[in-house]
């Protein structure tokens, strides 16, 4: 075997930035990532709301921190990242046929950014309101 035969170019670490298309996927998979940390945030929320009014205080100076909120705030700006680029993908990822005949991909988009939006005006309805 020669030299030549076993040179690799090496590949730069933000290789991926050469694309826009790239980018987004990497970013996309990076998203799980925060995700994963608004889980577990719910959660730990959750056991100090189960664990009375004292520790849901303490839960609530902790999550005050400057450092928790822009945390908090990096994560949503990635769950939204996330939450577009699958809807984007849900017309592949699923086939919904009606009366026989196959839904229009810019339909199944437009039905997940309705119910998206009559969720969030829900959600937000029981908090400010409810």
């Amino acid at each position: 075997m020669s030299r030549t035969a076993l040179y690799r170019k090496p590949v730069p670490t933000f290789w991926w930035l050469g694309r826009r298309s790239y980018a987004v996927f990497v970013l996309r998979e990076l998203s799980s990532v925060f995700i994963a940390w608004f889980v577990v945030f719910l959660l730990l929320m959750a056991g100090a709301i189960a664990e009375g009014s004292g520790e849901y205080r303490r839960f609530q100076d902790w999550s005050a921190n400057w450092w928790v909120v822009l945390l908090n705030v990096i994560a949503l700006l990635f769950v939204l990242l996330h939450t577009v680029t699958w809807f984007g993908l849900a017309p592949r990822a699923m086939v919904v046929r009606l009366r026989g005949r196959r839904v229009r991909p810019r339909s199944i988009v437009a039905l997940h950014y309705l119910l998206w939006a009559l969720l969030t005006a829900a959600v937000a309805w029981l908090i400010l309101d409810g």
